[in-house]
């Protein structure tokens, strides 16, 4: 089974529960996601990556994003496909980027807007890439894996399903994070131990994400309340 089937899909048996709540105090944006509808966005994400990208299992494909609550549909979809997370867009089947980002040699460029509301870009795509949201719109709520994905697959640069799994476990340990912990985090979601620590480690344990960009201290002292967070990872 792929990352996604195992460390997120048995979260959907309480599907109205909180998976990621994201803080931007530049913007002053609240954006709260449950286990549900982030399936549903990582649902859209595979279906639109295998159907029109021809995205299988072992296919490339970089993700250069923030820590945000899209990037989390287009990590959680990317790997229900099957597909190994990269760095670097060079040889890549699809590369992930923001407005503005570079992403040289990938063979199909999505934009992904960031935009708070959900709405797609502003303007339309220059030299053929496209608007990741806008795109989506139109497939699934629900995916349906053609093909498993072993374990012995590679799912994040060289590691494995197995291996990132495996680590996943093992760091939500290390970091203090209990099983169902509510994480207050400021950590980017470097490529890879970025999205190890600041993403996985929280879905191996059942937990939820307080996600917070351009934060204060003092606003983050406030939001440990107001949110009743029980572990904090700093970037």
């Amino acid at each position: 089974m792929s990352v996604t089937e195992r460390l997120f899909t048995s979260l959907l048996r309480q599907p109205a529960t909180p998976l990621i709540t994201y803080y931007d105090d530049a913007t002053g944006a609240r954006v709260e996601l449950s286990r549900a509808t982030v399936a549903n966005w990582a649902a859209k994400t595979a279906n639109w990556l295998r159907e029109e990208c021809d995205v299988e299992p072992g296919a490339e494909v970089s993700v250069a994003l923030p820590a945000h609550w899209q990037t989390v549909g287009v990590l959680l979809g990317a790997w229900w496909c099957g597909a190994r997370i990269t760095a670097d867009p060079a040889g890549a089947q699809v590369a992930f980027v923001a407005p503005g980002g570079v992403a040289d040699g990938a063979t199909t460029v999505a934009l992904v807007a960031l935009d708070p509301l959900g709405r797609g870009l502003s303007r339309t795509p220059d030299n053929g890439e496209l608007d990741y949201l806008n795109e989506i719109r139109i497939y699934g709520d629900s995916f349906d894996p053609w093909q498993s994905v072993p374990g012995d697959a590679k799912a994040l640069l060289g590691s494995t399903v197995d291996e990132i799994v495996a680590e996943a476990t093992d760091r939500a340990a290390t970091l203090g994070i209990a099983d169902g912990a509510r994480v207050l985090s400021t950590m980017d979601w470097t490529v890879p131990d970025g999205i190890v620590d600041g993403l996985l480690s929280v879905l191996a344990v059942g937990g939820s994400l307080v996600q917070c960009a351009n934060s204060t201290p003092a606003a983050l002292a406030d939001r440990q309340a107001s949110e009743r967070t029980t572990v904090t990872l700093m970037g």
